[in-house]
């Protein structure tokens, strides 16, 4: 079997590979081929997988090219992990909109925004090129941001693109572990769009346990969401949010422990990636053990403002070991052998949530067979869930309209209705200020307004 990934050079794609090394059933991946538009970053990341893979029999063959045809030719399975813009584009996104006061998170708000801008047109074009020389792959999408860009190539390509996040199962895993309940035999109620969701239950054998951690302060208090949001807020709602909502919740907050940083995320990641991709080139280095440190790095300091701010501490060990290349690779074993799993990911709603369209990708949880995922009936979500999910929607659909015509007014109305940009004038300024850091979104010019 034939794997294909697009952004063959990025820095997570050992964690894919490390995976796959694990896997010896049959059916099982033999072939992975590296796409990047960067020779230097594909040749980097070549030569992990190359250490990964010693002494390990039957290791998948790895092949890299930098041209996207032939790589997409032959592939059963193609994983898309591009970044449009490499991650100098998520610094400017993060500066740009902190400037006007307004987040810049490459997922949330105004640089999630601006981040989709950039991508949707490069990942349309991917999914017309897959549904021409690969019409029978089945597409996992990892590019963030993971909701908005499977909605757009699920336009050419429908149900066999499937988009993936590692946020809800870590949730999902870390309340499961508080309630002294094994993962595995939990049923996790779980909805809404990608990193803007909520775990409404966690059921043990038909029964409800969810309502015994909402009680008791000292369980909330013992894992990383509980200390993200607070005991009392929790309760408040009734529910555990992804832990990306503390963007919304926390917005000030927020906002002003990014601007006091040193440095943002994005501005981290690239000058700590451009360490590591300089050390795999020298031969006389181990280019995996320069990866292991580098991401050992990069687990501890996620959402490290965010953690600040509301005084949560440091990660726990068990939620620095990554996970969603496990997700891609239970997706993948699920449809390749008929191996049917329930797993939380992006797919097209087709009723689930009552306040959106058919069409529109949402994540919730789905089972997967040989004939791909089926999002599973839920409850309809609660009344402040259902206003803020139906208006990140509609922004998301504005991105897609104007990736589509290239409006200015389009991209403009596409901040403004955000829940986290204050001002019609700030989305124009937010455009234009976009507009002057990234060519790639010079063809939002197409209009006035």
């Amino acid at each position: 079997m034939r794997l294909t990934i697009l952004g063959g050079g990025g820095f997570r794609v050992p964690l894919v590979y490390g995976a796959l090394l694990g896997d010896r059933a049959e059916g099982r991946v033999t072939r992975v081929v590296l796409h990047d538009l960067d020779a230097g970053r594909l040749n980097a990341v070549a030569r992990v997988l190359s250490e990964q893979a010693a002494g390990v029999p039957d290791a998948p063959e790895v092949s890299a090219t930098t041209d996207l045809d032939e790589a997409l030719r032959g592939a059963d399975f193609v994983f898309s992990a591009i970044r449009v813009g490499g991650l100098e584009g998520r610094a400017e996104d993060e500066r740009v909109a902190l400037a006007e006061g307004v987040l810049g998170q490459e997922t949330v708000g105004a640089g999630g925004i601006a981040y989709g801008l950039r991508t949707v047109p490069v990942a349309d074009g991917i999914a017309r090129r897959v549904a021409r020389l690969a019409p029978d792959a089945w597409v996992i999408n990892f590019t963030n941001p993971a909701g908005l860009v499977t909605e757009a190539m699920s336009r050419h390509l429908g149900d066999r693109v499937i988009g993936i996040c590692d946020s809800p199962v870590g949730l999902g895993r870390r309340i499961a572990r508080v309630l002294g309940v094994r993962p595995e035999e939990a049923w996790i109620d779980y909805a809404g769009l990608n990193h803007l969701g909520w775990v409404r239950g966690l059921r043990v054998a038909g029964r409800d346990e969810l309502p015994r951690l909402l009680a008791d302060p000292g369980l909330l208090g013992s894992f990383e969401e509980g200390r993200l949001f607070g005991a009392d807020w929790l309760r408040s709602l009734g529910a555990i949010p992804n832990e990306y909502l503390h963007y919304y919740y926390f917005s000030r907050e927020t906002v002003r422990a990014y601007q006091e940083a040193g440095q943002t995320r994005g501005a981290f990641l690239r000058d700590q990636q451009a360490r590591f991709y300089a050390e795999a080139r020298d031969p006389d280095v181990s280019a995996l053990a320069a990866w292991d440190r580098t991401r050992a790095e990069r687990e501890a300091t996620y959402m490290a403002e965010n953690r600040e701010t509301a005084g949560a501490g440091e990660r726990e060990a068990d939620d620095l070991s990554g996970g969603y290349e496990k997700v891609a690779l239970a997706l993948m074993r699920a449809i390749a052998r008929d191996e049917r799993a329930t797993l939380i990911l992006n797919v097209r709603n087709r009723g689930t949530l009552s306040v959106l369209d058919s069409d529109a990708v949402v994540e919730v949880p789905c089972l997967v067979d040989a004939n791909g995922a089926h999002p599973i009936a839920a409850d309809p979500l609660p009344g402040h869930a259902a206003g803020l999910v139906c208006a990140v929607k509609a922004v998301e659909r504005e991105v897609l309209s104007a990736a589509a015509s290239g409006s200015r007014a389009t991209a403009v109305k596409a901040f403004a209705l955000h829940p986290l940009v204050d001002s019609v004038n700030v989305a124009r300024r937010l455009v234009d200020g976009y507009r002057a850091v990234h060519p790639g979104l010079a063809y939002l010019g197409r209009d006035r307004s």
